[in-house]
């Protein structure tokens, strides 16, 4: 694979800085039905993560809160 030019070294290294990062500790075999249910459903785990959040934000506030794509 070649090297990946500085301009697209920034550009990503730009956009990374928009996002935190939280790290979901869980054992093994349920991370692994998490990703298989997250792959049924054609997501990520992080999107499917990240869809969990908000869904259940929105149920317990009562009010839409944005979904995030990941």
């Amino acid at each position: 694979m070649p090297e990946r030019s500085d301009a697209l070294k920034k550009a990503q290294q730009k956009y990374m800085e928009k996002f935190s990062v939280a790290r979901v500790r869980m054992e093994r075999d349920r991370y692994e039905r998490v990703q298989a249910h997250a792959e049924a459903r054609g997501e990520s785990v992080n999107g499917f993560i990240n869809r969990a959040i908000s869904e259940t934000m929105e149920r317990d506030s009562g009010a839409p809160v944005a979904a995030e794509e990941g």
